[in-house]
């Protein structure tokens, strides 16, 4: 079994969400989030306004932080490739921002309720 936990644009997470749901994965856990990468945030990714002065003034400053979405699913190793594809045909506009995709080795996974574990859990 992996995780696959995925940073994606605010905008993107219906999107995201109805396409996995649409390929027979609709169990995930989502959050938002806040962060940057190497490009130290991006003004379009906020929500409001941003003074155009400042903009200009600060052009290679940055933001501290940028509000993103993370999303994370546990499947079958052999339904990893199909969810990363999936994850990157919504997410991917070639700007930067677009996100990452991590997976993770999981050892073992229980469902509380009915103590089942292992894939039965996931299912």
């Amino acid at each position: 079994m992996k995780e696959v936990i995925a940073i994606i644009r605010s905008n993107k997470i219906t999107a995201t969400k109805e396409a996995l749901d649409n390929i027979g994965f609709p169990g995930m856990t989502a959050a938002a989030v806040l962060g940057r990468g190497k490009q130290k945030g991006i003004a379009g990714e906020v929500s409001f306004s941003i003074n155009p002065e400042l903009l200009e003034k600060g052009k290679n400053a940055g933001m501290k932080y940028v509000p993103k979405r993370m999303i994370s699913l546990v499947v079958n190793d052999d339904d990893v490739e199909e969810v990363v594809k999936t994850i990157i045909k919504v997410n991917q506009t070639g700007q930067t921002g677009d996100g990452k995709i991590f997976v993770c080795p999981i050892e073992n996974v229980v469902r509380v309720r009915t103590r089942e574990s292992g894939k039965k859990a996931i299912m």
